[in-house]
């Protein structure tokens, strides 16, 4: 077996819920050794939503696999003194807990720099340290919200809607992902750990991107457009016989193909329709006269003739047809994995391949304090402590 690219990377798991938990799950498939510590009664997300069996829910058990699982009580000193040799040992600690409770550990900056230097404090909260707003705890719907992600996204005339998934908790574990590897390669160079910190209010306001581009340079307020997109036309979902397809059209030698594709090559040198810029403006003009065409042939039909003369344009799925696609499986994207409880577990693959140090599952989610015992015997704790410390629910 060829090592993972974070093999002999530790790093302390010190969080629940989704954002942080999947965080650690990209850098688990990666390689690294990821110690997550739960509280007694465990991670909230183990309880959350359908359930194989008691702590073993579904979301759980897809963001929490190659981990371990230590069982720490917090609030005793032992828990703390437990926490902070992991620490000294560690090349990583990541949380989201609320602003001030590490240093209620003893577990400051200054501890850090003088116990654990080597160490990377990765901290993630719902709106940073600064700011009017600063150290308030956040949610990932209250975030689409607040940042102006409903705002855009729903009908046109419609209300404001949030995406279908957690998006914001996913980000925000993804720039946390992102700064981690960034702080690694720094102590590579420096030979120091160092603090780094992302928000759920920050990776909010970066998730606008272009549409905030748009905003920012035209002073234009933006707005819904429903499955269509601001700037490029046609680009968005029309209703076929039977079900909806998107189309894709980015440029104008682009839109003069389309426009022989569906036998209306009077399109391609209508003033109206020729540029994009033309077609942003008669948006709504053009893309009806699209539907009216498309109503005409099945999904299934429309695709063959517009992949066949390279138009980009898919089926709009559901999530059952897109896990079974064929595209999915060939690119391992569900997998089988081995539970000692439950058998045998579908769960989502690993979306970037290595090809020298491959990325994998190597361990099925952990069962509540499964790693109790083997990860404290190696801090050097002995049989009989560890019996106490269990006595005591300390762990």
């Amino acid at each position: 077996m060829k090592e993972a690219p974070l093999k002999g990377i530790k790093i302390i798991d010190a969080s629940s819920i989704l954002m942080v938990p999947y965080c650690t799950r990209l850098l688990a498939d990666m390689g690294a050794e990821i110690i997550k510590v739960e509280t007694l009664s465990g991670d909230n997300t183990r309880y959350i939503g359908p359930s194989i069996n008691k702590g073993m829910a579904a979301v759980f058990l897809n963001i929490n696999r190659n981990k371990k699982s230590v069982t720490l009580n917090l609030k005793s000193e032992e828990g703390i003194d437990i926490l902070k040799r992991l620490l000294k040992e560690a090349d990583v600690l990541i949380e989201n807990f609320k602003y001030g409770t590490m240093d209620s550990y003893g577990i400051s900056d200054e501890w850090r720099e003088k116990e654990a230097p080597q160490l990377i404090h990765c901290q993630i909260t719902g709106y940073g340290g600064r700011g009017p707003r600063g150290k308030r705890p956040g949610y990932d719907f209250l975030l689409q919200a607040e940042s102006g992600l409903m705002s855009i996204t729903g009908e046109e005339n419609g209300e404001p809607m949030k995406v279908g998934v957690a998006l914001v908790d996913i980000c925000t574990g993804m720039n946390a992902t992102i700064s981690i590897l960034g702080a690694l390669n720094s102590r590579y160079n420096t030979g120091k750990g160092q603090k780094v910190e992302t928000s759920l209010y920050t990776t909010s306001i970066s998730m606008l991107v272009n549409v905030a581009a748009n905003h920012l340079v035209s002073g234009k307020p933006a707005r819904r457009f429903g499955n269509g997109h601001p700037n490029i036309v046609p680009y968005r979902t029309f209703e076929a016989k039977d079900g909806s397809i998107a189309i894709a059209v980015g440029n104008d030698t682009q839109f003069a193909k389309f426009a022989a594709c569906l036998n209306k090559e009077e399109w391609a040198t209508d003033t109206r329709f020729t540029k994009n810029a033309d077609r942003v403006i008669n948006r709504q003009l053009i893309d009806q006269e699209i539907q009216n065409v498309i109503a005409n042939k099945t999904v299934t039909e429309w695709l063959e003739k517009l992949l066949s003369s390279d138009i980009p344009a898919s089926a709009v799925n559901s999530v059952e047809s897109a896990l079974a696609d064929e595209q999915t499986i060939a690119n391992d994207m569900v997998v089988n994995i081995e539970h000692s409880e439950a058998g045998t577990l579908k769960m989502l693959g690993v979306p970037y391949k290595f090809s020298d140090t491959p990325a994998q599952i190597d361990k099925a989610p952990p069962l509540l304090g499964e790693d109790n015992n083997d990860v404290l015997s190696s801090l050097g704790y002995d049989e009989e402590y560890i019996k106490d410390l269990h006595t005591k629910n300390v762990i």
